[in-house]
């Protein structure tokens, strides 16, 4: 089976590969990259796991991606009591996120894994749990598509950010959550607004309540807010559309909905009057 063929099966399979086929996914990898294997450390190098250590930061730093593996992964292998081991093990998941095809960022996924598993209280656990979210993050999909690794970035970078809020990587951590939750928000409102086109009304309504109560906080809350509540005015629920309204004018000073947001309230309100008369 090709390689791309095992990985799109396991995908398919289970959101954790077993263990077997992340190494025939590295072996894979690494038979790739086999004309760029470094030679041995030199005779009489006093530290070799530090030589190997700098030698595969180097390469990393220069987007050598395979070269900076073989460093990395001689360290991990031979110096399982070297103190530069935890930091190689970072290294490696680092260079299959700089590969950054799908294959790749599976074995990123299990490299942050492997390293949060081996050293949970390792100083550098919260880097390993943000690169952890961000190999997710770098495989989500649009609105319209499966949200399967959206869900598990929103659930990894949800983890970093609760535990780990004095990381130097906390605003980065927060950005992306944000924009992970947008996505899945995203897919959630284009639902419910194709059942407000289709004038499925309470199908919509109920989808954009859902929506509120699950993301708050969602950027693109106030066409939710205005579609919301005309759908709740056409079903002759025009009490409970009106704090919507509000709520949009309240809180964007900019949206496509917001003159008409406006001009909706100035209705209800002279309804509302008329009808207390």
């Amino acid at each position: 089976m090709a390689l791309v063929g095992r990985v799109a099966l396991v995908r398919r399979g289970t959101t954790h590969l077993p263990c077997l086929l992340v190494v025939v996914l590295v072996a894979a990898l690494s038979a790739c990259g086999g004309s760029h294997r470094p030679g041995l450390v030199p005779p009489g190098t006093s530290e070799p796991d530090l030589f190997l250590f700098e030698k595969g930061t180097a390469a990393l730093n220069a987007k050598k991606w395979l070269t900076a593996r073989e460093f990395f992964k001689q360290v991990v292998e031979t110096y399982v009591q070297s103190p530069y081991r935890p930091d190689s093990k970072l290294g490696m998941g680092d260079t299959y996120l700089g590969e950054g095809t799908s294959e790749a960022l599976v074995l990123a996924i299990n490299e942050f894994r492997e390293f949060l598993s081996y050293y949970p209280t390792n100083r550098r656990a919260d880097y390993a749990q943000f690169k952890l979210g961000l190999a997710h993050f770098r495989q989500m999909r649009a609105a319209q598509r499966d949200q399967t690794e959206t869900r598990e970035a929103v659930k990894e970078l949800q983890v970093f950010v609760e535990r780990y809020a004095n990381s130097s990587l906390i605003e980065e951590g927060r950005a992306k959550l944000r924009a992970a939750r947008d996505r899945l928000s995203e897919s959630s409102y284009e639902v419910a607004y194709f059942y407000y086109k289709q004038r499925w009304y309470p199908g919509a309504i109920s989808r954009f309540k859902e929506l509120i109560k699950d993301d708050p906080g969602f950027t693109r809350r106030d066409a939710v807010y205005f579609y919301y509540a005309e759908a709740l005015v056409r079903q002759k629920q025009e009490a409970e559309a009106l704090p919507l309204y509000e709520r949009l004018v309240n809180e964007f000073e900019k949206s496509e909905s917001l003159v008409e947001a406006q001009r909706r309230i100035e209705e209800l309100k002279q309804a509302q009057s008329k009808s207390g008369q």
